[in-house]
């Protein structure tokens, strides 16, 4: 292969696009294409259907991933080992679902969130199989593919600014307000350091998904969005900076400084353990 079509194709941004678009676009054709129509057809209840479809394509895409950087990179693809599973499975939920937690029982305890009744019949399977794709798409590309490939570039340093920056994207959702703009700045700098301290998605992906269950658990907004069911139907009030307001419970100052917490302390964690990567920009 000629050396500057090589350059091209192995440098890091081109590497970063290419792994989107393949991975994305091939899930997108096998559960347009194969899944949907499979299942639909032997499934008449899409509540049903729906969830299994969600699994299998949680599935197809980390395939996607794996077998294509098997291939690029020629390597291990130790960003999904599966060596310690379990332990950032369970610890990863139920840090992310005791964040939110500590911040609802904060709430509880000033008067501004009340409990009125407990019930599954808001909530189906199927918000969560959403929830669980759409955590692993973000913490896939963000943190598996974006993450992994800037650090090996530019260093951990720089690398933490632009997983902070990839997160602005967010910004656009519903009821997205000022202070939105600095917890998706601190979610991007927590979320960047979990990977960067396992070297694994499964830490960031499980705690955004114990994360992400919590809210609408706690009867909560998700992200903005009102429409992602409830276990605990309750009610919010008082001060929108302590409550979250529309944006939900993530929006608390609370809930930011948690998580803003939980990365300095993975940050120093890592410089203590010397998992901090220096940029090769600035080797000789």
């Amino acid at each position: 292969m000629n050396q500057s079509i090589k350059k091209i194709l192995y440098f890091p941004i081109t590497k970063i696009i290419i792994g989107i678009v393949v991975c994305f676009s091939l899930f997108v054709v096998i559960q347009n294409f194969v899944l949907k129509p499979f299942f639909y057809s032997i499934i008449q209840d899409k509540n049903i259907a729906d969830p299994i479809i969600h699994c299998v394509s949680i599935i197809v895409l980390l395939a996607a991933y794996y077998y294509l950087f098997r291939l690029y990179d020629k390597r291990k693809i130790t960003e999904l080992s599966l060596k310690y599973l379990l332990k950032e499975m369970f610890g990863g939920f139920i840090l992310g679902f005791s964040t939110i937690s500590l911040s609802i029982f904060i709430l509880y305890l000033l008067g501004f969130y009340h409990a009125i009744s407990i019930t599954t019949a808001h909530y189906s399977i199927k918000f969560f199989t959403i929830l669980m794709f759409a955590a692993l798409v973000e913490d896939l590309f963000h943190r598996g593919l974006i993450i992994r490939e800037c650090e090996n570039w530019l260093g951990t340093n720089i690398t933490i600014v632009i997983g902070m920056l990839v997160e602005m994207q967010h910004i656009f959702n519903p009821n997205s307000n000022l202070f939105s703009l600095f917890f998706y700045l601190i979610w991007g700098f927590t979320m960047g350091m979990m990977f960067i301290y396992t070297k694994r998605i499964w830490l960031p992906f499980f705690f955004h998904l114990g994360w992400n269950f919590s809210q609408p658990f706690y009867g909560s907004n998700l992200t903005g969005l009102n429409d992602m069911g409830s276990i605990i139907q309750s009610k919010f009030n008082g001060p929108e900076l302590l409550t979250g307001g529309g944006v939900g419970i993530e929006g608390s100052i609370f809930t930011a400084t948690f998580l803003l917490l939980i990365g300095i302390a993975l940050y120093y964690r890592a410089k203590r353990e010397g998992k901090i990567v220096k940029s090769k920009l600035f080797k000789r």
